[in-house]
C-alpha cells in the first residue's frame, strides 16, 4: 500500500497561531490519500475544509505534524518541486487577460519549461492530452471569458491536467454551477481518477453527490477530521454528527440526507 500512497499526513494540526496562543481547528489529522481515488472533503460550512487544503498543500504551516507528499516533507520542497508533484485549482476569479482556453492550459506546463517559457513537442502532447480528456479541443482558441462557468471550470481542471502531477487538489469546484454541470464535473473527476490514476482531492458542499461518486471521504466536523470509505463512515454513524440540531438526518438505506418528519 506504501508505493500507492501519495499523500500523508502524521498528527497534523491545523489552525492559526497568535501571540498568546494556538488557536486549533482540528489535531491528530492522520490521512493517506492514494494513487487512482477521488476523495471528497465535506462539512458544514466554516469547520475548516479551505484551511486544511492550505495546509496539506503547503500554502499554510501547520501547527504541529507533518504533511508528506511522495514520502518527502512538504515544508522541504521547493517551489519548482512542489508544482512538479502537486496542482491545485481554487475557486478564485482569474485577472483580466486575453488569454485563449489553450493558453490558459499551457500555463500548466510552466514547471516544466525553460525560462522563456518555449513548449516542446512533450509540451504540447500534454495540452493536447488534458483537452481531450476534460472534452474541451472546440474551445481551444476561445478567450477565456467567452465562456461559461462550466466550461471554465474544465478547463482550469484541464490546466491542472497539463501540469501532470500526482496529485490534484481542488477547492469548490462546482460553485456556482447548476445541477447538470455539477453532475458533469464530478463524472470527470471520477474519470480522471481512474483513468489516469492520479488521486484527485475536492472539498465540497454537494454532499449527496460526493456520496455517490467518490471513492473515499473526508468528514470535517467541529474539530475532528474523519477519513473512510462510504460504508466505513455509515457504520461509524458519522454522517449523524454533520447537521446537528438541524432537522436533517442521514438515511444510511438512501444513502442520502433527508429532513425530518417529512
Amino acid at each position: 500500500m506504501e508505493n500507492q500512497i501519495i499523500l500523508k499526513t502524521e498528527n497534523l494540526s491545523i489552525g492559526y497561531p497568535s501571540k498568546k496562543a494556538q488557536n486549533a481547528i482540528a489535531s491528530d489529522i492522520n490521512l493517506f490519500l492514494e494513487k487512482g481515488k477521488l476523495i471528497s472533503l465535506i462539512g458544514a460550512n466554516g469547520v475548516g475544509k479551505s484551511t486544511l487544503l492550505r495546509t496539506i498543500t503547503g500554502i499554510q504551516k501547520p501547527l504541529s505534524g507533518a504533511v508528506f507528499l511522495n514520502g518527502k516533507n512538504i515544508s522541504s520542497y521547493s517551489s519548482l518541486e512542489a508544482a512538479q508533484n502537486l496542482s491545485v485549482v481554487l475557486t478564485e476569479k482569474l485577472p483580466p487577460s486575453n488569454l485563449t482556453v489553450f493558453e490558459l492550459v499551457a500555463l500548466g506546463r510552466q514547471p516544466y519549461t525553460n525560462w522563456v517559457g518555449t513548449l516542446t513537442d512533450n509540451d504540447f502532447s500534454k495540452i493536447n492530452e488534458a483537452l481531450e480528456l476534460t472534452q474541451i479541443t472546440p474551445l481551444e482558441q476561445k478567450k477565456h471569458f467567452e465562456i461559461s462557468d462550466g466550461q471554465l471550470q474544465k478547463v482550469l481542471i484541464a490546466r491542472a491536467i497539463a501540469q501532470d502531477t500526482p496529485l490534484i487538489i481542488l477547492d469548490e469546484p462546482t460553485t456556482h454551477l447548476d445541477l447538470l454541470h455539477k453532475v458533469s464535473l464530478f463524472k470527470l473527476l471520477k474519470k480522471l481518477a481512474s483513468e489516469t490514476k492520479k488521486c484527485i482531492l475536492f472539498s465540497t458542499h454537494d454532499i449527496d453527490l460526493a456520496i455517490q461518486l467518490s471513492d473515499e471521504m473526508i468528514v470535517m466536523t467541529d474539530g475532528k477530521v474523519i477519513p473512510g470509505s462510504l460504508d466505513q463512515l455509515i457504520a461509524d454513524k458519522v454522517f449523524d454528527t454533520l447537521f446537528e440540531g438541524e432537522n436533517i438526518i442521514f438515511d444510511p438505506e438512501k444513502h442520502k440526507f433527508v429532513f425530518k418528519n417529512l
